[in-house]
């Protein structure tokens, strides 16, 4: 019962976030028709939702070292760390796939020196801007709030929830501007949540779940680890943005079943890689311990 209750504050916190972002998209979309509805509403929560790690912070006592900041000379080699470590973790998928044809390279592109250079930096800055945004979010305020109210892996696993299904809470539909009204985001809304319960999300769902279990247990072993966070999750979206540039996904693969249709990357796949090394480290641990 206790973790039901607290475990539901971060999803009442995410309903207000996006109940606000409705109306304000709404008002935004009248001033700027070019912009569609449903990318404004995802945008405008996914900022609110950041900024509310502030007052989160305040309401929870929570430090910059709670939520798993060291100082700066720790938090860059922390981030150099996490970025082999996401790198070592990922590289042997994107081997697999390849080596059973799931992903073939697109040979319909040409790529200059110049070209490859400047896709591999404008990918790994945007790859490090969405884990500065993702991470102190979800493994930050959310884990260690979470942690004053249950067990660890409690904390881990709803957190580690939470991160999957905001991946999918977005809708597609198209509404013309001159259909809108004050409560059009609302409907974007609710068939957002529709979509959480979609089967064509569910393998890159647990995917992500797994993902965000394994970055759970390195935030929770090691004390002021969040840099490491930052540098693998980095190192895996960099990763997965190349690939998508640089190769194609044969549906016809007798093995497309691996990956989801959400990247061509994560999937079932993914997740037993992840959840291999999960338990290959929890076996470590007792040994260790022993």
């Amino acid at each position: 019962m206790r973790i039901l209750v607290y475990g539901s504050v971060p999803f009442l916190v995410l309903l207000v976030a996006a109940a606000l972002a409705c109306f304000i998209g709404y008002f935004v979309a009248l001033g700027f028709e070019n912009l569609p509805l449903h990318s404004l509403i995802s945008r405008i929560t996914q900022l609110l939702l950041v900024l509310s790690i502030f007052p989160a912070m305040r309401y929870l006592h929570l430090t910059r070292q709670d939520l798993g900041f060291a100082d700066r000379p720790v938090f860059l080699k922390q981030l150099l760390q996490g970025f082999a470590l996401g790198f070592v973790t990922l590289i042997p998928v994107f081997i697999a796939l390849y080596a059973l044809g799931v992903t073939v390279f697109d040979e319909g592109k040409v790529w200059t020196a110049g070209g490859l250079a400047g896709k591999l930096s404008v990918s790994l800055l945007l790859a490090l801007l969405i884990s500065l945004i993702e991470e102190p979010l979800f493994r930050g305020v959310l884990l260690s709030g979470l942690r004053k109210k249950m067990s660890v892996m409690a904390a881990i696993a709803l957190s580690a929830g939470y991160y999957a299904a905001l991946h999918f809470l977005t809708s597609k539909t198209q509404i013309p501007a001159s259909e809108l009204n004050l409560f059009s985001g609302f409907t974007l809304l609710g068939a957002a949540f529709a979509n959480l319960f979609s089967p064509t999300v569910t393998s890159a769902f647990f995917a992500l779940v797994m993902v965000g279990v394994f970055l759970g247990l390195v935030r929770t072993q090691i004390n002021t680890s969040l840099g490491v966070c930052i540098g693998c999750h980095t190192a895996w979206v960099w990763q997965i943005k190349m690939s998508k540039d640089l190769f194609n996904t044969d549906t016809n693969s007798a093995y497309v079943y691996l990956v989801s249709s959400y990247d061509g990357v994560i999937g079932p796949l993914v997740t037993g890689w992840l959840l291999l090394a999960i338990l290959g480290y929890v076996g470590y641990r007792k040994v260790a311990g022993q």
